[in-house]
């Protein structure tokens, strides 16, 4: 690395979390492998010490390493990663070349989702309902996945405060956050013809939420995350069908 301008010292701080991070988690460092030392580390990034440790205690914040004198930094096991964090979430999903760890989000998502919108049918103040609408009227205006990624978020986030838990609501932006990046850097992979299903579906939610209907909202949200499942599940396909993956009894 050789960087010719010198970055302001948060800058480049956070550069040496990033791609330590991203290294870290893409598995270019090992679980209980050492980084490289220090004064390596400071001469390629041309940073000082202190830089350098301040990014290190990041890195041993989020549960990926751990540093000790005359011991070095080491890669944590992975089951001890603090995988809610928004950092780690989002290299993660960078590094996720196989979608594995895309699809263990959306699993996770599916359980927490339905139960969202049913709870923000029955907790919803009139001004959540309009933020709701608000964000649907959006998303009907947006042209393809990419741009109606930003709307989407927004329509679930706005449910999200409409449970009046902000614990849930806390743990849910952070699950969808890092989902909406992944979405939109992928976008060129759905089929245009999906926007309009996709419209449709959140429409059932919003529709159930103004009738105040927990159960209709639930079954929307369901029908909802799966027809995102369905367009992941395609979009990811690396080969076609065979004849007896295809079924006609529908």
């Amino acid at each position: 690395m050789n960087y010719k301008t010198p970055l302001p010292r948060k800058s480049r701080h956070a550069r040496i979390v990033h791609e330590l991070g991203t290294q870290i988690v893409s598995g270019h460092f090992l679980p209980e492998q050492r980084l490289p030392p220090e004064a390596q580390l400071c001469e390629d990034y041309e940073v000082s010490r202190p830089v350098l440790r301040e990014a290190t205690r990041v890195l041993v914040a989020k549960g990926l390493v751990r540093s000790k004198p005359k011991v070095g930094t080491v890669v944590k096991p992975r089951s001890e990663w603090h995988l809610l964090d928004p950092d780690v979430l989002h290299w993660l999903l960078q590094s996720d070349s196989r979608h594995t760890f895309y699809e263990t989000l959306v699993k996770v998502r599916n359980i927490i989702e339905p139960e969202i919108a049913a709870m923000a049918a029955a907790n919803a103040r009139p001004d959540d309902v309009t933020a709701i609408e608000e964000a649907y009227l959006r998303m009907e205006r947006s042209e393809d996945i990419a741009t109606m990624a930003e709307p989407d978020m927004a329509f679930h986030l706005s449910i999200a405060n409409a449970t009046h838990n902000e614990l849930l609501t806390h743990l849910y932006s952070i699950m969808l956050l890092p989902v909406r990046d992944y979405l939109e850097r992928s976008s060129a992979l759905f089929p245009g013809e999906g926007l309009g299903l996709l419209v449709s579906r959140h429409k059932a939610i919003l529709t159930a939420i103004q009738h105040r209907d927990p159960l209709s909202a639930r079954h929307a949200s369901i029908a909802q995350l799966a027809g995102v499942d369905d367009m992941i599940t395609e979009a990811f396909r690396t080969e076609p069908l065979s004849e007896r993956d295809v079924s006609y009894d529908h």
